[in-house]
């Protein structure tokens, strides 16, 4: 059977930022079809209201023009109508990051949220999609990569493409222009890095470390979940960071110093690329097919809330960066510096102490998603804190199971309770699904990691497998104002709650001009404070706004956010074996 909904993408003018698209339906509400454009897209939990790079919507059936007008902001009603009905706009593209739509000479790049109106009341039904060539000569030789399914389409080539439904059509981001593709194979699945940008790279190393740091992940679930072939698509720009998972693809940022450049270990930089591929990869499972049942089907017209969150992305932060050292990729003190990296993220901002992560899981679409200068002060991130307190789970479950299970068994038992069949997690059903795998008794655990604040008892958890988690001295200056200075400048970004900055009044957007009578900016104040010590007293020149104000200060001690977890000086052999047990995902029979 033949779709009847057809949607035909051009890049009419890359110069001008713009894609040209036609929505044919065959068969619309003969009384008015409405049309809805996404206003946010699955992955990131912030309304981002597509529809407002939409433009110059028309309508016409058999060759007479149809009435259509908004009835908010994201939807559209076509007027009466007989037979089919073809739709046409233009889409404004210039979104940098991986949540939206691209295009200038050099590339582009869209998600299917960002472009496909979705046909309201015909979301099930199945959909072609015609991707189309630039018409500028300098673009002749653009190639396509997306995992749409093809229905003619050459690989790697423009023409025409097909989904199952709305669902999947927005699933397959789509990126266009020149690029390098660097194969390897998982479970004899072909993989591919899809590179665009300029840089130069071994891409071999790239594809034997994401090659074994993916098999690791299928090792943990036992299957890849069915698909034909996998891509990254992986966009290199002097600086950049992000990613965003879909069904059998993903779509990320880098910069060019993250990629490798030699055979040897594999450096801050490039581990933390190696770890963002890690995570996104994870995703295939967790959140892509183990997901909320508040997301069974996606309500994309609006906020879709869970108290979840920490546990699909905060799960997979931690194993995101475990999978690096259990497939070989890093070696094990390069793991513990990775982890000692996070616990000090976690410990500088002060929303810890005020913010749950089930509070912050549902207060995604306010708070994490829509920071401002009081964000240190009363958000706590699900994924850093949320990988904290799966470490500390997987290590309180192996400790109390005697090795004998661990979190590796729960998100098996999730995967084959909720993620094969789609089945979608209630909302205490992780915590469930914990107790009943390990046969421990977890809701203390979970009510006070979870929906309360306490820390994660790491010190004493490391300490049973043999580590020493310890709190490094401060470099340089041992003062601190308490503010976050933007860089280059001397305007005020952040206060922290508690600080003498805050304590003296020092607010966001305050300008600093002098400190004790010296200039004072991002680029100095950490030299200008060196003299100083804990309990001194200056004078601090800032304006706010155009106002000139004078205020004393009475500097505090500086507190170090740097941790080193280190293997302790006089472990035992029980400890010892405990802990390679945890980094090599090893278990007791």
């Amino acid at each position: 059977m033949s779709a009847g909904i057809h949607y035909k993408i051009t890049p009419v003018s890359p110069q001008g930022h713009r894609f040209a698209v036609v929505l044919t339906i065959e068969q619309p509400q003969a009384t008015g079809q409405l049309l809805v454009m996404p206003a946010w897209i699955p992955g990131s939990y912030l309304v981002r209201d597509f529809a407002q790079h939409v433009a110059q919507v028309s309508a016409e059936s058999e060759g007479a023009p149809v009435r259509i007008h908004k009835t908010d902001k994201s939807t559209w009603r076509l007027g009466q109508v007989t037979g089919a009905v073809e739709v046409r706009y233009e889409v404004y593209a210039f979104d940098f990051s991986v949540r939206g739509a691209y295009l200038d000479s050099t590339r582009g790049f869209f998600n299917g949220s960002s472009v496909f109106l979705c046909v309201e009341g015909q979301q099930d039904e199945p959909v072609t999609v015609e991707i189309c060539a630039p018409p500028e000569d300098s673009t002749e030789s653009w190639r396509v990569a997306t995992t749409l399914p093809r229905d003619g389409a050459s690989q790697w080539g423009f023409g025409h493409y097909t989904a199952s439904g709305y669902e999947e059509l927005i699933d397959h981001p789509v990126e266009m222009g020149h690029f390098e593709l660097v194969k390897f194979l998982v479970a004899k699945v072909p993989h591919y890095f899809v590179l665009s940008g300029r840089y130069r790279s071994l891409s071999s190393r790239l594809a034997r470390d994401a090659e074994l740091i993916c098999e690791q992940h299928v090792s943990l679930f036992g299957e890849l979940p069915p698909m034909e072939c996998y891509l990254f698509l992986t966009r290199v720009e002097g600086s950049g960071y992000g990613g965003l998972e879909h069904r059998s693809s993903c779509a990320l940022v880098c910069s060019r110093h993250e990629l490798p450049r030699g055979k040897g270990k594999p450096d801050d930089d490039y581990c933390r690329f190696l770890g963002l591929v890690s995570h996104e990869y994870f995703h295939l499972w967790n959140v892509k097919r183990i997901k909320p049942a508040g997301f069974l089907p996606y309500d994309l017209g609006s906020e879709t809330y869970t108290r979840q969150l920490w546990v699909f992305e905060g799960v997979t932060s931690y194993y995101d960066d475990l999978a690096l050292v259990r497939s070989g990729v890093i070696e094990h003190d390069a793991y513990l510096k990775l982890v000692a990296k996070t616990i000090g993220r976690v410990a500088q901002g002060y929303g810890r102490k005020v913010q749950s992560l089930a509070d912050s899981s549902f207060d995604a679409w306010i708070k994490f998603y829509k920071p401002n200068a009081n964000t240190p002060n009363s958000v706590v991130s699900y994924y850093t804190k949320g990988a904290l307190v799966a470490l500390a789970l997987d290590l309180t479950i192996r400790l109390r199971t005697g090795n004998v299970h661990s979190l590796d068994h729960v998100m098996q038992a999730m995967w084959r309770q909720y993620g094969a069949p789609l089945a979608g997690v209630p909302e205490d059903g992780f915590e469930e699904m914990a107790e009943q795998v390990t046969g421990l008794h977890l809701r203390p655990f979970f009510e006070a990691m979870i929906r309360d604040v306490a820390e994660p008892p790491l010190i004493s958890l490391f300490a049973d497998v043999g580590l020493t988690l310890s709190n490094k001295p401060p470099v340089g200056a041992q003062v601190e104002l308490g503010i976050e200075l933007a860089e280059g400048s001397g305007k005020v970004g952040a206060v922290r709650r508690g600080s003498c900055g805050e304590a003296a009044g020092i607010a966001p957007g305050d300008e600093l001009v002098a400190f004790d009578g010296m200039k004072i900016d991002a680029t100095n104040a950490e030299r200008l404070l060196t003299p100083y010590a804990p309990g001194d007293t200056v004078d601090l020149h800032l304006f706010r706004r155009d106002e000139l104000l004078c205020i004393g200060v009475c500097l505090e001690a500086r507190v170090s956010h740097e941790y080193e977890l280190v293997v302790a000086s006089e472990e035992t052999d029980q400890q010892r074996q405990a802990r390679r047990s945890w980094l090599l995902g090893r278990h007791a029979t």
